[in-house]
C-alpha cells in the first residue's frame, strides 16, 4: 500500500462526506459496520482493479467501457491509447465516473475529473514503478 497518511486522511474525508450526502435508499442498504474506512479500502484495492469507466459523447450520451484501474495515493488511475475514442471524449469532457464491482461484497464508485499524467516525468517515478510491478 503506497498511500501516505495525508492521502488516507483526504480519502477518509471524501468517504465521510459521501455517506453524509447519500440518499436514504443507499443509507438503508449500506450498514455502517460493513463500510471500510480509508485504510481498509486502500488495502482492498491493491493491484489492478477492473473498472467500468463512464465518459460522455459529444452529443451528451453516456458511454461505458472496461479499463484497468490502479488505486494509488487515494485515487484510481487508468489508461488507454491517446488515439482511443475514450480519450477523445476525456480530452473534450474530462468528467468521468467509474465503478469497481468485483462482486456483491464490494462496490466502489467514484466521480471526478480525469487528469492526464506524464509517466516519463520524474515526479511520477513511484507510480511508474508500481505499474511495472503490477504488469
Amino acid at each position: 500500500m503506497l498511500e501516505r497518511p495525508e492521502d488516507l486522511d483526504a480519502l477518509q474525508r471524501t468517504l465521510d462526506e459521501s455517506y453524509r450526502n447519500a440518499g436514504e435508499h443507499l443509507k438503508q442498504i449500506h450498514e455502517p459496520q460493513r463500510r471500510p474506512d480509508a485504510a481498509g479500502l486502500a488495502q482492498l484495492l491493491q493491484g489492478m482493479c477492473l473498472l467500468t469507466l463512464a465518459t460522455v459523447t459529444r452529443d451528451g450520451r453516456p458511454i461505458t467501457g472496461a479499463v484497468d484501474g490502479v488505486f494509488y495515493r487515494g485515487a484510481f488511475h487508468f489508461g488507454s491509447s491517446p488515439e482511443s475514442v475514450r480519450f477523445g471524449h476525456i480530452r473534450q469532457r474530462p468528467e468521468v465516473s467509474a465503478t469497481h464491482l468485483p462482486g456483491e461484497h464490494l462496490a466502489v464508485t467514484v466521480h471526478g475529473t480525469a487528469q492526464p499524467l506524464d509517466l516519463a516525468a520524474e515526479d511520477h517515478a513511484e507510480f511508474r514503478q508500481l505499474l511495472l510491478d503490477i504488469y
